[in-house]
């Protein structure tokens, strides 16, 4: 896993970048910008593509890898895990995150999707038929072990740095708000007794729309009861302290809602998810930095104009990474040429305060 040591001293090596490149991520330190493996097709000739972009960043001063399962199905988080192992650096100066929550193929879409999940998860009793939402997902405590366990074959890692529970609100569909929040306490049980075995060393939540919408959304999911439910669950397993470390949700220049919509119940009333997130103690890892490709292409001439980076990507990217409290901002990286493109938006500096509040305005 990550360790202090091996962080801060991949930083040392990786000099050249602006102020607050790296920032701090538990005792070590992590970029600000990280790979995303979502998007592309479950190809080899795409894997072969993944593979040389991830190493070039890895190589390059980005120390942060973002997958989950069912990406690719399955194929990003072993390209990952091949990856990191023929990169030329420390596997222990490199952060790798992935999720689990929604059921993965296995390399390639199956002939009959339904078939696959009940024969593969339903009739092996991994997943009860009334965990199961919308045919694909579930976060139930047995369901997220045994993806605990696939994930770390198909990474080759002993220990994954941050393990995510996938857009938890999708249960909201079938489920009360309430026994979703219960269903999460009873998986953190879960994380929580595998982190102390070792087998993840922090775990998060990553959502889609739960924390960046407003407070009566039929998705919202409220960050303060969900720290409430990790706390109760580091109790009753034992554990000193809660492992929950980190959010994952969307934020780019046209997708603002966790730092404008104050939806989640702070001390003096409420706040952001960014700004509650910074107060609880809590890592906040961007998705969709450049809106999964569009922002690539141009940005809003207002906007642009108070940004520092060539391209527009590069622009895009510094705005994500200049929100208060965020630790990184993950994009995209498919090929060699954005690996390059994404590693040069960190020798540009990110927006200050109040220069970043000013957009609004």
């Amino acid at each position: 896993m990550a360790t202090r040591e091996a962080t801060w001293a991949y930083r040392d090596d990786h000099d050249e970048f602006a102020r607050t490149f790296y920032r701090r991520f538990g005792d070590g330190v992590v970029s600000s910008i990280g790979i995303g493996t979502y998007l592309g097709d479950p190809t080899d000739e795409r894997d072969a593509s993944y593979h040389d972009a991830i190493v070039t960043a890895l190589e390059s001063g980005i120390n942060v890898v973002d997958t989950a399962i069912n990406y690719r199905h399955q194929r990003s988080e072993r390209v990952v895990g091949d990856a990191v192992a023929d990169a030329d650096v420390d596997r222990k100066a490199i952060a790798v995150a992935t999720k689990g929550g929604f059921i993965p193929f296995d390399g390639a879409r199956p002939a009959d999707p339904g078939a696959f999940v009940r024969s593969e998860y339903l009739d092996t009793g991994i997943v009860d038929r009334d965990d199961l939402v919308a045919g694909q997902h579930c976060i139930a405590p047995d369901y997220i072990d045994d993806q605990i366990d696939r994930s770390l074959t198909n990474l080759g890692l002993d220990t994954i740095d941050l393990y995510y529970v996938h857009n938890p609100e999708t249960q909201l569909k079938v489920n009360s708000r309430e026994a979703v929040y219960d269903q999460l306490e009873a998986t953190f049980e879960q994380l929580e007794e595998r982190a102390a075995a070792g087998d993840i060393n922090q775990y998060g939540v990553a959502t889609w729309e739960a924390f960046r919408v407003p407070a009566d959304h039929d998705s919202h999911l409220s960050l303060p009861e969900i720290v409430e439910r990790a706390r109760a669950a580091a109790e009753t397993v034992g554990n000193a302290a809660t492992h929950l470390r980190a959010i994952q949700l969307p934020f780019n220049v046209a997708m603002a809602d966790a730092f404008t919509v104050e939806s989640h119940d702070g001390a003096e009333g409420p706040q952001s998810a960014l700004w509650f997130a910074h107060e609880a103690g809590l890592d906040v890892f961007t998705s969709a930095s450049i809106m999964q490709g569009q922002l690539a292409a141009e940005l809003p001439d207002d906007v642009a104009a108070k940004l520092s980076g060539e391209t527009s990507a590069q622009r895009a990217i510094n705005f994500a990474r200049s929100a208060p409290g965020v630790t990184c901002s993950l994009v995209g990286t498919g090929s060699v040429e954005h690996a390059r493109e994404n590693v040069d938006a960190g020798r540009y500096e990110p927006l200050g305060a109040d220069a970043f509040d000013a957009v609004f305005e």
